[in-house]
């Protein structure tokens, strides 16, 4: 596939706002493009492509070289995405100078330079690029190498088109997608029938997970209590833990490799099997708030100072591989009878049984949920006892049934464009609640972020608004004017010294747009507060 191939695609992905739409577009694409171009467009999709030498920096210091710096500026300002404002700012050379007429480079092209062009080269290689092709080309060039394409695609939908276009189940790529490396010339021979499934042999490759369903009223009426086994629903992150003689790893529910961010629960893997579990912050055998857990998050290297700080368990939930035995057709009953059998035996550090709750009635089990909150627990988790562990979210196996979000009514503050297809929207809002002055008066504190919750009505109309209400502006993030009333609602309230109000919310969304209800009536910081006095920590 050519740069320009792959720009179109980009382009095209950004302007189809479509789940459906978004597969037709890659399984075309897969269908018609050449290896190992197609391969490399895979990777770079599913953010597999890492240059070690080609970074952001770079393309920041190139074009500063070639640009007046308040244009710059002035533009990135203007249009929100740095690559985006790179791609049309950049001063291509002028007609007939020597290079402009070269080809652009394929993906297998550019890739293969970046890892073997020595540095002090590179800004030369790139800019030769640069001048050769046009903006949307140049965009999509500037992204490959940057990493953030931000086009709307999930590693899990690329596999999802690619299983489509080669009628194969998902899942069957799923669990040999860690096995196979860019380009992947086995794993496209294998889809096109021209070789044997690649054989993962003992990677430690991830395995889809078993996911449930919200619970509904109909359904929670029609639950016969005996034929169910009820957890708690722990508030971490879900993740699955793979050991054997080819290596550890530690995968996140989406099969993305964390384990660089947890090295302890590494060190504490020494078996062979897979796992199932919910990671979390626990100090002596105490469950810390979410809050805790995200300063672990997305980090590359991890300090000892932070493993002390936020020291993190695993609570297992599952048992799928004992040494090479598959135990995910068993059923659910067998299956906890085998963890239990095997963390008695095993007694891994930093790793424990998620307890099971006893109950008779769906009445008891509803007062037990009701303590959740108050436990800085999710809710609780229902599955069947016969059910067998099955990859994706099949419905009537398990049940997820959260405790009822909190709420408030805050004010707009600020706004910020957002990314993808949101980039000419005011998508991402700051709002806050009231608190004294210390004067006598009150004054508003930012209490959290939302850009999720509305529809696309609802965010033209939120856009429009800010628009026309803009006090000031601070480069993409525009202060309006404190008149708005949206009603957020969130998961918890946690203390946090991070934040200027002293609380973070946790997973805010934007339930309503309150136009009938005036500013000065939204809610106190106060009344936030009361939603942490309420909680505590949940004992292991």
């Amino acid at each position: 596939m050519s740069l320009p191939a792959f720009a179109a695609l980009l382009e095209r992905l950004v302007f189809t706002p479509g789940r459906l739409a978004k597969l037709a577009l890659l399984r075309d694409w897969y269908a018609t493009q050449p290896d190992p171009d197609r391969g490399v467009g895979l990777a770079a999709l599913t953010g597999e492509l890492v240059f070690t030498a080609a970074k952001p920096s770079l393309i920041r210091d190139m074009v500063a070289a070639r640009t007046d710096p308040v244009l710059l500026a002035l533009s990135h300002d203007y249009v929100g995405d740095f690559a985006e404002t790179v791609a049309l700012i950049w001063p291509g050379r002028a007609r007939g100078a020597e290079g402009i007429n070269t080809p652009a480079p394929g993906l297998a092209e550019v890739v293969e330079a970046l890892e073997l062009t020595p540095k002090p080269a590179l800004p030369e290689l790139i800019a030769g690029w640069l001048d050769a092709v046009d903006a949307t080309s140049r965009l999509a060039l500037i992204k490959l190498i940057t990493g953030g394409l931000r086009v709307g695609i999930s590693g899990r939908l690329a596999r999802v088109a690619l299983a489509e276009w080669a009628g194969k189940p998902v899942e069957e790529i799923e669990e040999v997608w860690h096995g196979v490396a860019p380009p992947y010339l086995a794993l496209f021979r294998w889809l096109e029938g021209q070789a044997g499934r690649p054989d993962p042999r003992e990677a430690p490759v991830f395995r889809p997970l078993m996911l449930a369903h919200p619970l509904e009223d109909a359904d929670l009426a029609a639950l016969d209590p005996a034929q169910w086994r009820a957890e708690w629903k722990w508030d971490g992150i879900r993740v699955q833990l793979t050991a054997g003689p080819g290596g550890r790893r530690l995968w996140s529910r989406g099969g993305e490799d964390v384990s660089g961010a947890f090295p302890e629960i590494v060190e504490a893997m020494d078996f062979h099997a897979v796992l199932d579990g919910e990671l979390l912050v626990i100090r002596d055998g105490v469950v810390a708030p979410f809050a805790d857990l995200q300063q672990r998050l997305n980090r590359k290297v991890v300090t000892p100072k932070m493993q002390r700080d936020f020291p993190v368990g695993v609570r297992l939930y599952d048992l799928l591989f004992e040494t090479t035995e598959d135990l995910r057709p068993l059923p659910f009953d067998a299956r906890r009878a085998r963890l239990e059998e095997w963390a008695a035996r095993h007694a891994p550090a930093r790793m424990d049984l998620s307890p099971q709750i006893a109950f008779a009635s769906v009445a008891q089990l509803g007062e037990i949920r009701e303590g959740a909150r108050a436990a800085s627990i999710e809710g609780l988790m229902l599955k069947r006892g016969d059910s067998a562990y099955v990859a994706g979210r099949v419905k009537g196996l398990w049940w997820k049934w959260k405790r009822a979000p909190l709420s408030i009514d805050a004010v707009l503050m600020y706004a910020q464009r957002g990314h993808g297809k949101r980039s000419s929207f005011y998508s991402d809002y700051t709002f806050g609640l009231w608190r004294p002055d210390g004067q006598g008066g009150e004054e508003l504190v930012p209490v959290g972020k939302a850009y999720s919750g509305y529809t696309d009505a609802e965010l033209g109309w939120l856009d429009r608004w800010i628009r026309n209400h803009t006090t000031g502006r601070f480069g993409p993030v525009r202060e309006v004017e404190k008149e708005l009333v949206l009603e957020v609602i969130f998961d918890a309230a946690q203390l946090s010294t991070r934040h200027k109000s002293g609380v973070a919310l946790r997973f805010p969304r934007i339930a309503r747009i309150r136009t009938d209800k005036p500013a000065s009536e939204a809610d106190r910081l106060e009344n936030l507060m009361s939603y942490v006095a309420a909680a505590r920590p949940a004992e292991g």
